[in-house]
């Protein structure tokens, strides 16, 4: 990040609601100090009426930014060039303009799951048998990721059982099923549970599942995070099972997402660090 913002400056921005949560700027900030780019990130709240005008503002000023809940969905009809991630999941988390004001989205969610759950398994999920809780745009992005990793079968379970299938169709083919209730869930084993609802944002929210229904979980993966272990890594500790929350899946997006906005690699030890840094304080 250059010392002295000027005219010249990049605005990278966070754009949903609630954004006071996000430790997104934390790690941006780091990696564009580090890299030397003259850009600032910043976390936008921005309310649905909002959204187009903000979008199109930042991307033809010649920036671009991250979209987190609950806009991943709606921003897609506003893209004019989204990526194949953008256009199997239907939702998009990083946006950027061209020099002819063309907006460009791409769904770094996918990628940045996809490292995270290789770096928590240790290897690949080839073969894995998953419980996929939720149908919104984090899901989809779990989804399409788990398949690309060679996933036997991913189980959908949401409290809109239409909602699942939409998705099911959409991106799982053969390959994925909907539990409609909760009790189609009872005494069946998974080699991984991801939690991709929001549930765990607000220390006021009910656990999406509760663990002790399962007969096995051999992995717990919660795409919230926190300051601290989130309520759905701890209720899985307690029931035995390794967990992780979304801090590494947020370090590997945006990842992704710097690498997009600059076409150069990210520092993501620097990212990594800075998140961990800020955790701790």
């Amino acid at each position: 990040m250059s010392t002295t913002i000027t005219s010249e400056t990049r605005l990278i921005a966070l754009l949903g609601d609630p954004v006071e949560h996000s430790l997104s700027p934390v790690i941006q900030n780091a990696a564009f100090a580090e890299a030397g780019t003259d850009g600032v990130y910043l976390a936008v709240r921005c309310g649905r009426d909002d959204l187009a005008g903000f979008l199109r503002g930042l991307a033809r000023a010649g920036g671009g930014g991250n979209i987190t809940i609950p806009h991943k969905e709606k921003v897609t009809p506003l893209l004019d060039h989204p990526s194949e991630a953008v256009r199997r999941t239907g939702a998009c988390n990083t946006f950027w303009g061209d020099r002819q004001g063309k907006i460009h989205g791409d769904n770094t969610d996918v990628e940045g799951f996809r490292r995270a759950l290789s770096t928590f398994l240790g290897g690949s999920a080839r073969g894995v048998r998953a419980l996929l809780l939720g149908a919104g745009g984090a899901a989809r992005a779990a989804l399409m990721g788990l398949l690309e990793e060679g996933a036997d079968e991913v189980v959908i379970h949401n409290r809109s059982a239409e909602r699942a299938r939409t998705v099911a169709r959409r991106i799982g083919g053969e390959r994925a099923r909907v539990a409609p209730f909760v009790d189609e869930l009872r005494g069946q084993s998974f080699d991984v549970v991801v939690n991709a609802t929001s549930l765990g944002l607000s220390p006021r929210d009910p656990l999406p599942l509760d663990f002790e229904i399962l007969d096995r979980a051999g992995a717990a993966m919660d795409l919230v995070y926190g300051p601290g272990p989130t309520p759905f890594v701890e209720a899985a500790e307690a029931f035995g099972v390794r967990a992780t929350d979304g801090g590494e899946m947020l370090v590997q997006q945006g990842a992704a997402s710097f690498e997009r906005w600059w076409s150069e690699a990210a520092p993501v030890d620097v990212m990594r660090a800075a998140l961990l840094e800020r955790r701790k304080s």
